[in-house]
């Protein structure tokens, strides 16, 4: 750990991208001690510009477009972390198991992930969230559903070299079965990539489900920043604060998890010292 943390520090972006990240979770923990959970906040106070009293605006229905902004960020993580797990778990699984027994099971998984990474994310799951129905849950279902390719061929590629290492073929000799090989050894030594996709996918669950919220085929019963830029899209010449706003807090959340995934892998290759 103290080997990976004084490489890491030496990604400048990445160290700014996970400050970013903890405060985004900071934010996410506070809030809801903050008293500003309440999604009925109206007044009269109707598209009114950023100001002393409402930094962010106001939007079509008083209410203050910094806290809704905030209120988002607990939406976008959940939806981002959870996607992301169960996609990592999944993906892990499918890829270690496929490339470890090979064979026409492997073949059939591999090209079942290409047709999945062929099809334009957006498209399939905006037509698998309007079949299921809107939901934050049928939501986070859909993009992991989406995700998991990504983490099951990485996984695969380097459980293919693992599989081979002398060791492996050591604690093969003394007799242990192929599934314990597989969880016990090849496994933990082969997820350190897959762990840096997943870093990734965070960011990709955020701006998709920003996408289908955008849409109207997120849930309608919270705050997202997807949901503020639909609402905003009516006032975008007259109360531009409305998605300007919620537009950039989806930039800076996605870049930041990029740069990340980008920092992690970096750290994590053995061939990229400096």
């Amino acid at each position: 750990m103290r080997s990976f943390a004084s490489r890491f520090a030496r990604q400048r972006a990445g160290v700014a991208a996970a400050l970013f990240v903890l405060l985004l979770i900071g934010i996410a923990i506070v809030m809801p001690l903050a008293g500003l959970g309440d999604a009925d906040r109206i007044s009269n106070d109707v598209l009114i510009a950023p100001s002393q009293a409402h930094l962010l605006g106001t939007d079509d229905l008083g209410r203050d477009v910094l806290v809704d902004l905030l209120r988002g960020v607990q939406v976008s993580l959940f939806v981002g972390f959870t996607a992301a797990a169960a996609a990592s778990v999944l993906g892990i699984v499918i890829g270690a198991t496929s490339g470890h027994y090979g064979g026409l099971a492997d073949l059939a998984v591999m090209r079942l992930a290409e047709i999945f990474q062929v099809i334009p994310s957006f498209i399939l799951a905006a037509v698998l969230v309007a079949l299921s129905g809107p939901g934050l849950m049928r939501v986070v279902t859909v993009i992991a559903l989406l995700a998991w390719p990504q983490v099951a061929r990485v996984t695969r590629g380097e459980v293919l070299r693992v599989t081979h290492l002398d060791y492996v073929d050591a604690v093969r000799c003394l007799g242990y079965r192929e599934s314990y090989i597989l969880f016990a050894e090849v496994i933990p030594n082969a997820i350190a990539p897959a762990l840096a996709v997943s870093t990734l996918i965070v960011g990709q669950a955020i701006l998709l489900e920003a996408s289908l919220a955008f849409f109207g085929l997120s849930s309608v019963d919270i705050v997202s920043w997807g949901r503020m830029l639909n609402s905003g899209q009516r006032f975008l010449f007259n109360a531009w604060w409305l998605s300007f706003f919620p537009g950039v807090a989806i930039f800076c959340t996605v870049l930041a998890f990029n740069l990340l995934g980008d920092a992690i892998g970096a750290t994590l290759d053995p061939k990229g010292k400096r």
